[in-house]
């Protein structure tokens, strides 16, 4: 994949982005959501792609756009003819915190992450439990370990005090007992609503002060916070969690053998992975979009490529009087 190609998916999850942050607040997910969608897909049309989505909206029954296995990018719209055009998997989510944007919360994010063909793991729709440090703690994690021990790994990775250790988790009914047993080990603990790829991510941040993810989350959103991590060169370990005989038969059907399995971080997103996330409401590792006088708008993005390592930030200011040109 051409390096340049990372600076086409951004404006990807910019158009989604804008598109669902005039819907921050206004109390309706539904609408925030679609709006995200209908941006996002219109935007891959412009990209010199034959890009698949193995991550989206759910299956083609489910969703009218963007489900799994559709075919996104110029070579599959009729606009690329003759053009050369990568082979890649795509893992997204037009607006990561429906409910957060809808309530003008924390840190909704629209993200996609890419990979060459095959790099994804095809994950069913169903719950993963999660763990997730930064580069500084790489190696010190282990899903099979308790949550107590992992806090005292990372502790030690960090070169701190357990008691000084932030530990993020969803702030769900399932993890009063992992709550219950964070705190009493002594570590800090940040709750989130939602938005566990975005919390993920951050613990690659020292700015935002989290050093450990831990809890269950959906099992997408744990591809595509691993593809980050790979980029970050921090670390992800994830075991799906079956809520049905349903999700089971769903899960050998899309290619998963081991139902048990514990995945580390290069058996969810291998090979040559980007990823790219633009910021809808302000949160701990992107600021929201705002819009300016002049109709005009800034958002702010964040593009990583795990063959160089490099993370760019980035921010832009945009008419939304023009509308972009289609690449040709």
């Amino acid at each position: 994949m051409d390096r340049n190609l990372a600076m086409e998916f951004v404006r990807i999850t910019e158009a989604a982005a804008l598109a669902s942050s005039k819907w921050m607040g206004r109390g309706d997910e539904k609408a925030a959501d679609q709006a995200a969608v209908d941006a996002m897909r219109k935007a891959f049309n412009s990209v010199r792609i034959n890009g698949t989505v193995v991550i989206g909206e759910g299956e083609r029954d489910e969703a009218p756009m963007l489900y799994i296995g559709e075919k996104v990018g110029l070579c599959e719209s009729g606009l690329g003819a003759g053009v050369n055009c990568p082979d890649v998997d795509i893992a997204l989510d037009p607006l990561e915190g429906t409910t957060i944007c809808a309530t003008g919360g924390v840190g909704a994010i629209s993200v996609i992450a890419v990979a060459e063909r095959g790099g994804f793991l095809h994950a069913p729709d169903t719950y993963m439990e999660k763990i997730a440090v930064g580069p500084a703690a790489k190696g010190a994690i282990d899903i099979d370990a308790s949550p107590e021990e992992n806090v005292r790994r990372v502790a030690k990775a960090l070169g701190k005090d357990v008691s000084e250790v932030t530990v993020v988790i969803l702030n769900r009914p399932r993890h009063e007992e992992l709550i219950g047993r964070v705190r009493q080990v002594g570590a800090r603990i940040h709750l989130i609503g939602d938005g566990d790829v975005s919390a993920a991510v951050a613990t690659s941040w020292n700015e935002t002060g989290i050093d450990l993810l831990l809890g269950t989350g959906g099992a997408p959103e744990g591809v595509i916070a691993a593809a980050a991590l790979r980029c970050t060169g921090g670390d992800f370990q994830g075991r799906l969690k079956f809520r049905s005989n349903e999700e089971r038969e769903r899960a050998k059907r899309m290619g998963v053998t081991d139902l048990d399995r514990a995945y580390r971080l290069d058996d969810l997103a291998r090979g040559n992975v980007m990823f790219c996330a633009t910021g809808v409401t302000a949160g701990p590792m992107l600021k929201g979009v705002r819009f300016l006088p002049g109709r005009r708008a800034h958002t702010h993005s964040v593009v990583m490529r795990s063959q160089t390592g490099t993370v760019r930030t980035i921010e832009a200011e945009h008419s939304l009087d023009l509308k972009p040109v289609a690449v040709v």
